[in-house]
C-alpha cells in the first residue's frame, strides 16, 4: 500500500492493525479503502474486519498466512467480463471457493471542496463508464490506478476543480464532499465476487440452488471439448459458464473455468465429472457454494 496516497495509507494501518486482532472476522480484499471490493466485503459480511491489501496475490496470501479467514475477489463484470489473472490465481492459490456475492457497480462524483469541477481522476474502466456524464459537463477524465486511491489523491492534494469517481464508501473515509451519484452511464453494471477461505465449506440441505466450480485441460486430440461436455449434456447438468484461456506459450494446451449448477454427490453431477475426468488431462474442483443469485 506504499503506492496509495497518504490518507490511504493511514486508513490501511488502522484497518491491518484491526484485523490483526480478530483474523477470525478479517476478510482480505485487492484495492484502497473505500474500494468497491471493499463495500463487497461490508456487504457480503457486514460484522466482518476488511483488510486492504495492495494485489489480489497478497489478498490470497493474507488468507494462507491466518491474517484473515476469507478473502473476496472479483471474477467477472457484467460489462468487461472476467477479471485479468484470477484464473491463474485461483489454483495456484490452494485456497477454496466458499461462497459468491454480487455488488451493483455505482459511480459517485467527489470533490474536495465547493469549487465547480473541471477534471476527474479514476479508474479508466470507471472514467469510460460515466464518459456521457462527463463529456456533457466538460470535465476532462484523467486516469488513475484505481477509483479509490484516486479519490485519496484528491483529499490529499486539494486542487481547486479537481475531483475523484469513486464508490460513495471513499467519499465518507477521505472527507470528501459527494456531488453526483449514480452518473454512471449503464445501469447495468454488476460485478460477481468469489469468497476464498483454505478449507472447503460444503453447502448445507435446505440452503438452496448450489454452485460448483472446476477447472481442467482437455487433451490435445480432435473434438475433446465436444467430448468432455457430452457428459453435463446427457445428464441433464446445466452449465452457466465455460471460459477458455491460455498458460504458457505453447498456444497448444487450453484450460477451461467452468461452473456448473449442482455439487459432486448428485449422481448426475457425479457421472458427469467422471466423463469430464476420461477425456482431460486433469480435473482441479475448486468449490462448491450456495448461489447469491439463480441462474435458472
Amino acid at each position: 500500500m506504499e503506492n496509495y496516497p497518504a490518507p490511504a495509507r493511514a486508513l490501511v494501518a488502522e484497518m491491518a492493525e484491526k484485523a490483526a486482532t480478530d483474523p477470525a472476522r478479517a476478510v482480505a480484499y485487492q484495492g484502497a479503502p473505500g474500494a468497491n471490493s471493499h463495500l463487497a466485503a461490508l456487504g457480503y459480511a457486514p460484522d466482518c474486519v476488511p483488510l486492504p491489501c495492495f494485489s489480489f496475490e497478497d489478498a490470497i496470501d493474507a488468507v494462507r498466512n491466518g491474517l484473515a479467514a476469507r478473502a473476496i475477489i472479483p471474477i467477472e463484470n457484467s460489462l468487461h467480463g472476467r477479471v485479468a489473472d484470477m484464473h491463474f490465481l485461483l489454483p495456484e492459490s490452494g485456497l477454496r471457493i466458499v461462497d459468491e456475492y454480487f455488488l451493483r457497480i455505482r459511480h459517485c462524483l467527489m470533490a474536495a471542496d465547493t469549487v465547480p469541477v473541471t477534471s476527474a481522476i479514476s479508474h479508466p474502466q470507471a472514467l469510460g463508464q460515466c464518459r456521457h456524464y462527463l463529456r456533457e459537463r466538460g470535465i476532462q477524465p484523467v486516469s488513475y490506478a484505481d477509483t479509490a486511491g484516486a479519490a485519496a489523491l484528491v483529499a490529499e492534494r486539494r486542487t481547486p476543480g479537481e475531483g475523484a469517481i469513486a464508490p460513495y464508501l471513499a467519499a465518507e473515509l477521505y472527507g470528501l464532499r459527494l456531488i453526483a451519484e449514480n452518473i454512471e452511464d449503464s445501469d447495468d453494471n454488476m460485478t460477481r465476487f468469489l469468497v476464498l477461505a483454505q478449507e472447503p465449506r460444503v453447502p448445507q440441505p435446505g440452503v438452496g440452488p448450489v454452485m460448483t466450480t472446476f477447472l481442467f485441460e482437455v487433451k490435445n486430440v480432435p473434438a475433446a471439448l465436444y467430448k468432455a461436455m457430452g457428459g453435463f449434456a446427457t445428464n441433464g447438468v446445466n452449465m452457466t459458464k465455460l471460459e477458455s484461456y491460455q498458460r504458457g506459450a505453447s498456444f497448444a494446451a487450453t484450460e477451461f473455468y467452468c461452473d456448473i449448477e449442482g455439487m459432486p454427490g448428485d449422481p448426475a453431477i457425479d457421472r458427469a465429472l467422471a466423463e469430464l475426468e476420461f477425456h482431460t488431462k486433469w480435473v482441479r474442483m475448486l468449490g462448491s457454494y450456495r448461489q447469491a443469485r439463480p441462474r435458472t
